[in-house]
């Protein structure tokens, strides 16, 4: 207890005597480890939630219909939610907002019935074209499908788009759909 008068303040010599010094300083030393080790805890589980990232729609909400043709491209809006883990996909607008740096698979399925017209979806990334699924016949159900892995940054925006004179199906079946899912942070 000598050399521990000598080397601490006066407020700390009163602590010192009473011999509580020694676990005063412990027990600051343990309530910053504590401290550090929930924030830790905190950014792993926040980490941890990013790498959890994955959403599968389908077209419709319900009944059946078809969409299209349109005389201009448009933006498909998926409303059935079957998964969005994340909620990174917007049900609202049909679009999915990276929100971490990574990369991502996606891939899409769409259906239509024979028509002169073609069924037709474009995956687009931030406004440019990545890969197309289209498919055309007279009579008979059609479906094509696409997909493709992408290294997105933070903020990069992916939706389907269908073409101009292009039609997609959906009904109870839920054949038109869209999935995507992070497979690694970057």
């Amino acid at each position: 207890m000598k050399n521990c008068k000598d080397n601490v303040s006066f407020n700390a010599k009163s602590l010192c005597k009473s011999g509580n010094f020694f676990f005063s300083v412990q027990a600051a030393e343990l309530a910053a480890v504590k401290l550090n080790t929930e924030n830790q805890v905190v950014a792993l589980k926040r980490e941890g939630e990013v790498k959890r990232l994955a959403f599968s729609v389908s077209l419709l909400a319900s009944d059946y219909r078809t969409i299209g043709p349109f005389n201009t491209d448009i933006t498909l809006i998926f409303k059935r939610v079957v998964t969005n883990i994340g909620n990174a996909y917007n049900p609202d607008t049909g679009l999915f907002t990276a929100p971490v740096r990574g990369v991502y698979h996606f891939e899409f399925h769409i259906y239509g019935h024979g028509s002169p017209n073609p069924t037709s979806a474009v995956l687009i990334k931030n406004g440019e074209q990545i890969c197309t699924s289209y498919t055309s016949q007279p009579a008979g159900a059609q479906k094509a499908s696409n997909g493709v892995s992408l290294l997105l940054e933070i903020g990069n925006v992916v939706y389907l788009r269908m073409w101009a004179n292009s039609w997609v199906h959906d009904n109870q079946n839920r054949h038109t759909t869209f999935s995507g899912h992070l497979l690694f942070t970057m």
